[in-house]
């Protein structure tokens, strides 16, 4: 195989690149600035997102997926080519071979739109894989087994459930519904209740320090900075962690939910593996503290985090790339 093979977890909130033969490479987060006057793309990941919330009139820092799926192709498509050039570098005589993630639930239209994107980018080949399939190869569960796996890959704008089996999905669900969903129901509580206005990026501080699905043992207190929606002045205020369980509820409960939904949907010849082995999330938002009792709780089956949340999808899709003769019935090619 004479070119590069690039695996890409494309997420709302973070993008992951996997390179064969050298493993993850990179992690960035998924924004783009932009000139405003010329629509030339000025920075990409770490150094756009350090930019959200702060750009003067004539630059925007943008988040080009919008709950998983391209909200904007153009900036998309500069993405997946700053990703490309950064582990390709600029001089190169093969194109690469690459394998995004995509929300299970997306359209057809969306899928065909991630895979243009890839091409326009500069792809030899490009091959599409569901996120919770991708999370399940890559949390190390057993689908190449008659038997059930339950996962649920909870990311920054979706969670994607499925019931995986012999290589692919038997039953899968998908609600728009992740870690964005949770930072803006913590931005509205906090205006609703203090007067405080704060941006994205307070938020998700928020939910990282002090954030649970399930009461903790312990109350803890955070000091929070904004901007007081009355007098326009800066102002600074202490929040507890009840505070965010309680906020949190809501959005959880559709995530619990949904879950529900496979699970009844599940021939029950898969139901028994599954109440055997358990629910593995993965994603992200799996890190949310007391989320796996949240769920167990929801739902009566136990419910276990995977080694490494953040990385199960890109190491799925990694797995894939690496045996593309196995997984080929499973991806979605053009």
């Amino acid at each position: 195989m004479l070119g590069k093979k690039i695996a890409i977890d494309l997420g709302t909130t973070n993008s992951l690149v996997y390179v064969s033969g050298r493993g993850i490479v990179l992690r960035e987060p998924t924004v783009v600035a932009v000139s405003v006057d010329d629509e030339k793309v000025v920075a990409v990941g770490s150094e756009a997102r350090e930019m959200l919330g702060k750009t003067p009139e004539n630059l925007v820092a943008t988040k080009p997926l919008k709950n998983g799926v391209i909200a904007d192709y153009l900036f998309t498509e500069a993405l997946l080519r700053y990703f490309i050039n950064k582990v390709m570098g600029s001089s190169r005589i093969f194109k690469p071979d690459i394998v995004v993630s995509i929300p299970a639930g997306a359209t057809s239209v969306e899928a065909r739109a991630v895979l243009e994107a890839a091409y326009s980018a500069g792809a030899r080949q490009a091959y599409l894989v569901p996120e919770p399939l991708a999370a399940a190869i890559g949390s190390g569960l057993p689908i190449s087994e008659p038997s059930g796996n339950m996962v649920v890959n909870i990311g920054g704008g979706t969670t994607e459930i499925a019931i995986v089996s012999l290589y692919g999905m038997v039953v899968h669900g998908s609600i728009r519904v992740g870690g964005t969903a949770l930072d803006e129901v913590i931005i509205q509580h906090i205006r609703r209740k203090y007067n405080l206005i704060i941006g994205e990026n307070t938020a998700e501080m928020v939910k990282i320090e002090i954030g649970a699905a399930f009461p903790l043992p312990k109350d803890k207190v955070l000091e929070v900075r904004g901007r007081d929606s009355v007098s326009g002045f800066p102002k600074t205020i202490s929040i507890t962690s009840g505070e965010i369980v309680q906020c949190l509820s809501q959005p959880l409960s559709q995530i619990g939910l949904a879950i529900k939904n496979v699970l009844e949907k599940t021939p029950p010849e898969l139901s028994s593996d599954i109440v055997e082995k358990g629910i593995v999330l993965s994603g992200g938002t799996a890190l949310l503290q007391n989320l796996d009792k949240h769920i167990t709780h929801y739902t009566g089956v136990p419910t276990h985090i995977a080694d490494d949340p953040l990385l199960c999808v890109v190491k799925g899709l990694g797995r894939t790339l690496d045996n593309l003769d196995v997984f080929n019935r499973s991806m979605i090619k053009r």
